[in-house]
């Protein structure tokens, strides 16, 4: 068990210095989106914002997770330096269900890659909820949780090929099934309490 928390704790320390440079990103640009919502007739509640804040975050340590050499080991960086090429080919695997199959997988390894793309279907449908207000009231399906899936894991995978990683068809496959887990627990959360759900949709400004 500690195994797998030591090894959560190194994936999320790998992470941070894209979280806090997103978050950055995020506080710089928030008064100029609050001012384009503001011309629009619209304003975004408090806890929409920290949930934008939050996706942000989230993909700013995915960016250094995924598409960095190994995942950008900032400790090993920091004690020796860039010792690698930053663009090298990796290896393809274009075989269904090859890991699956292979000697030593961990549950943890395959459950992982469901579990990290959980935020790319629940916090677009979240975010983007079908309130009906102007251009933010798109409905947001399955469809294009789908779509978001296959799209931001096919980057990905793409990219890391390009940076002595791999193409898995596998975590293609893993990846989306993710984000699609993500867009429903959405929507079994919008289900169960639909008034709370209201509160991260943003709305017609009532101030004159």
């Amino acid at each position: 068990m500690m195994r797998y928390v030591w090894m959560t704790w190194r994936y999320l320390v790998r992470m941070l210095p894209g979280v806090l440079a997103a978050l950055a990103l995020y506080g710089c640009l928030y008064p100029w989106r609050r001012q384009r919502l503001k011309a629009a007739g619209l304003v975004s509640p408090r806890l929409r914002e920290a949930m934008l804040a939050l996706f942000w975050m989230f993909c700013g340590g995915m960016v250094m997770l995924t598409l960095t050499p190994w995942g950008f080991d900032l400790s090993a960086v920091l004690r020796w330096g860039w010792a690698e090429p930053f663009f090298w080919m990796g290896d393809v695997n274009l075989v269904p269900f090859q890991t699956f199959a292979s000697e030593g997988v961990l549950l943890y390894t395959l459950l992982g890659n469901i579990v990290m793309f959980l935020p790319f279907g629940f916090f677009p449908a979240m975010l983007r909820a079908d309130a009906g207000i102007g251009p933010y009231g798109q409905k947001y399906t399955w469809k294009r949780a789908l779509v978001t899936g296959l799209c931001v894991t096919g980057f990905i995978e793409c990219w890391q090929l390009l940076v002595g990683r791999a193409f898995d068809i596998d975590d293609l496959m893993l990846n989306t099934l993710g984000t699609l887990c993500g867009f429903w627990l959405w929507r079994l959360l919008r289900r169960a309490a639909p008034a709370f759900a209201e509160r991260f949709w943003v709305k017609a400004n009532s101030v004159t």
